[in-house]
């Protein structure tokens, strides 16, 4: 079964996933006030393309999303061009979990990073102070961090 990656460009579609996530991973629905804020937030930050958000499909059934945002730090030896990639928001549905559309998400997102000369990536962590790759199944992450040689 083919996993398909695409950009997300719709703020209603972002907010959608956006709700979902919330609900999923904290455990309650987003309240209005939050809802804008992230709208405000995709408004913003879509159009000039320091957030990029993908969705994963797999047989024509949207699955799994992620994003990155980009930003620039002081550049320093380990990240010369000071250029910041923080991926965020890496969720895939019940149902679909432990198929590699996760992997496959992060994987995209780090090749946008590469492509937008990032020379380090953070992850998020899991509400219990866990790295999201450990709960993602990743054995070898720091492999995948490695942007820049």
């Amino acid at each position: 079964m083919m996993i398909e990656l695409r950009v997300i460009e719709s703020v209603d579609e972002l907010i959608a996933w956006r709700t979902e996530v919330i609900a999923n991973v904290f455990g309650k629905k987003p309240d209005e006030a939050l809802l804008e804020a992230n709208r405000r937030y995709y408004e913003k930050h879509l159009p000039d393309g320091s957030h990029v958000a993908v969705v994963a499909s797999r047989d024509g059934t949207d699955c799994g999303c992620g994003g990155v945002c980009f930003s620039d730090e002081l550049p320093s030896p380990d990240n010369p061009v000071g250029r910041c990639a923080y991926l965020m928001n890496i969720y895939v549905r019940e149902g679909y979990r432990n198929e590699g559309i996760a992997h496959s998400i992060v994987t995209h997102l780090i090749e946008i990073a590469r492509q937008r000369n990032c020379g380090k990536i953070f992850l998020e962590t899991t509400a219990d102070g866990r790295p999201v790759y450990y709960s993602l199944g990743f054995r070898d992450m720091p492999d995948m961090l490695k942007l820049w040689n």
